[in-house]
């Protein structure tokens, strides 16, 4: 493959008009390694894509950092503002203690009330999808379920919820009408909200995330800030496709929904084919800390390496017949939550809202039906849908 065949992988708009399966193909087999010139998105990055080098960047002791932020666009000349003091980008103690923050509060609430909030948005979708010849899921109940769970978590009031769900919407992938809130609008907005929630914390504590992290943890509120962004951004948007990406995968392939109802033991190994099949986080940035090879190519100091997910998910040197979805698959080393030190925290989350998602549809539902062609997203960051319009044949 030459660079002058290949696309701007930056571009989102490649996003929403191509399946880039056929490519990630390619490059994998190649264990290609590309360089991306510079756009008006970008200053330029490498790329790799095989499941072996994208765990080779992301190891914990590989030559790379994650504090000039982890998406396509940022870089050591436009690092991510929050890098250093968000989660996801940053490194070290501050990193570490952030985590066993977050998780000693995760732990506790996913024993309680968020499973409780999960159990009762998926009774609330039963019931309104029996009651509709079409049900478009991601239009709806794949960002309901994850707003809401995030929102519980965080200590959103439940008014406000739509509200930020809405802007959800805007700020993960190009609106339909782009005129109505740009991504940067809607983010900024989202911030504001979570800042005048942090201050109302500060004065009445509560039993939630914020609360935990300010009093607790002992964080200062700008840090608490962009950690609910981060916190917020990712159990919503890339839990919401990995949902929808369920109901794509089930409607694809007619015997899934069969096999988990036969074996109960299935429902888990079906959560991680989920996971690996949709990889709904497609791409994660890094940035080389020294001179570095990757299959001989050399990679300057300073440069960023985009390790592409989605594709390393698809390696058939890893999971034989990857374009198939195979709700028995094992082992499943799927990447979709990173790997290395920055593993996704809210991995555990994520997988209890789809456990149970998979377990209502195989009590619930016979069988899955496509009810249109799927409309993507047009962004890079996330590998999402706009429209999928499905039927139900409830048992």
């Amino acid at each position: 493959m030459t660079l002058r065949t290949m696309p701007d992988l930056g571009d989102d708009r490649f996003y929403a008009t191509t399946d880039p399966t056929a490519l990630w193909r390619e490059l994998v087999d190649a264990d290609a390694v590309v360089w991306t010139g510079p756009d008006s998105g970008h200053n330029g990055f490498w790329s790799v894509f095989s499941h072996r080098a994208c765990a080779e960047v992301l190891a914990g002791d590989a030559p790379f950092t994650s504090e000039y932020g982890m998406f396509i666009g940022f870089d050591r000349q436009n690092p991510d503002s929050g890098g250093g003091r968000m989660i996801v980008v940053s490194e070290g103690e501050w990193h570490g203690r952030l985590r066993a923050a977050i998780n000693s509060h995760l732990t506790r609430a996913m024993s309680g009330p968020l499973a409780a909030v999960v159990e009762a948005e998926l009774r609330d979708f039963v019931g309104r999808a029996r009651a509709e010849e079409v049900t478009d899921v991601a239009a709806r109940f794949a960002s309901s379920l994850p707003n809401t769970v995030v929102c519980e978590l965080l200590g959103v009031p439940v008014e406000d919820r739509e509200r930020l769900r809405n802007l959800t919407g805007y700020a993960v992938g190009a609106p339909d009408d782009p005129a109505r809130m740009s991504p940067s609008t809607a983010h900024l907005e989202i911030m504001v909200y979570f800042s005048e929630l942090i201050r109302e914390r500060l004065r009445r504590p509560r039993e939630d995330l914020v609360s935990h992290l300010l009093h607790d943890a002992g964080l200062a509120p700008n840090d608490v800030l962009v950690n609910c962004d981060n916190i917020f951004a990712a159990g919503n948007a890339t839990t919401q496709f990995s949902v929808a990406g369920a109901f794509h995968a089930l409607a694809t392939t007619p015997q899934a929904l069969d096999l988990v109802r036969g074996d109960h033991k299935a429902v888990r190994p079906a959560v991680e084919e989920v996971l690996r099949w949709t990889t709904p986080g497609p791409h994660v940035l890094r940035v080389a800390v020294e001179d570095v090879q990757i299959n001989g190519q050399r990679i300057a100091r300073d440069s960023p390496v985009v390790t592409w997910l989605a594709a390393a998910n698809r390696d058939p040197r890893v999971f034989p017949d990857p374009d198939r979805f195979d709700v028995r698959r094992h082992p499943n080393r799927h990447l979709s939550f990173g790997f290395g030190p920055h593993y996704c925290v809210g991995a555990a989350l994520a997988r209890m809202e789809l456990r149970m998602l998979v377990e209502v549809l195989a009590a619930e539902v016979r069988r899955v039906w496509p009810a249109g062609e799927p409309q993507r997203l047009r962004a890079n960051k996330v590998n999402g849908y706009r429209r999928l319009p499905v039927r139900f044949e409830w048992r």
